[in-house]
This record gives C-alpha cells, sequence and structure tokens, in this order.
C-alpha cells in the first residue's frame, strides 16, 4: 500500500526553473505532464487533481524533476511579507528620497539573495534597516524607521 501524502505537501506550490545550462535529460510522458501543470500558482493537490492520478503517484515524477533541477518549491506564503508590505515601504521610502525609492528597494531586495514575489517576513527588518541608511536627512530616517516597525509588528 501507498505511503499517505502528507497535508502540507499536497498544499506545497511548486514552480518551473529557468536556468542555464541544464545539461541533456530524457523526459517520460508523465514528466512532461506534470511540468506542464506546475505553473507557481496551483498546489500539489491540485496539480494531482488535474492530472486524474492519486497524489501519491505523482510523488515519485515530483522526485525526477526536482533531481533534475526542473521544479522547485516556493516559499511557504505565510512566511513571505505581502504586497500591502511593499506599497507602504515603496510609498514612506519615495516621501523620504524621492523617485529613485523603487531602485532602491529593487537593489535592496536583490543585495538580501531575494525576490519581491517571495521576500521573507524574517528579513523584513533587516530590509527596512539598510534602506534606512540611503535617507540622509535624520529626521526622515526615524520617521521611515518607525512607520516600517510598526508596519513589520502587523506581519
Amino acid at each position: 500500500m501507498a505511503k499517505k501524502v502528507s497535508k502540507k505537501l499536497l498544499n506545497r506550490v511548486f514552480r518551473h526553473v529557468h536556468g542555464d545550462g541544464m545539461g541533456e535529460f530524457s523526459m517520460d510522458g508523465s514528466m512532461l505532464k506534470v511540468l506542464l501543470e506546475l505553473d507557481g500558482k496551483r498546489n500539489f493537490g491540485d496539480v494531482a487533481s488535474r492530472l486524474g492520478m492519486a497524489p501519491e503517484e505523482l510523488v515519485p515524477v515530483m522526485k525526477k524533476l526536482l533531481r533534475l533541477n526542473l521544479i522547485e518549491p516556493l516559499p511557504d506564503t505565510d512566511s513571505m511579507v505581502n504586497n500591502d508590505f511593499f506599497k507602504v515601504l515603496s510609498r514612506e521610502l519615495s516621501l523620504a528620497v524621492g523617485p529613485i525609492a523603487e531602485f532602491l528597494i529593487d537593489d535592496a531586495i536583490s543585495d538580501l539573495g531575494h525576490r519581491r514575489e517571495s521576500f521573507p517576513k524574517k528579513h523584513a527588518a533587516e530590509l527596512v534597516a539598510m534602506l534606512a541608511r540611503q535617507i540622509k536627512r535624520a529626521e526622515k530616517q526615524m520617521t521611515f524607521k518607525k512607520i516600517m516597525l510598526e508596519r513589520i509588528k502587523t506581519l
């Protein structure tokens, strides 16, 4: 009897990995079908259902795709900041430094090794601190920090 798939895995979302120089590999029909269903939005359980497969049948195919670095799991959305956080961050930083705020935010996110759409909550304070150092006027820097730290508390 096949091992039951955990609820955590059923709710996990995967996406394609876009990389250069992946090398050669062979792909069977089931791998291709699964790969086409993984859009970064549907979770594991939904993909299995859409393919008419039991989740237990999907596990070995997913393992192969992971081993070939063709897919990757997305971070758990409960541990990421939401778009509202970035709206507030952008607004407050723009008030302090002007129109270069978006560039500063994107650079800081990149420097921390992340992307905006999957930025972890645990690094939000570090991001705010990095951006605050870009604000030259002390009173604007303090206001920015205060507002953003209050916002982080609500995450």
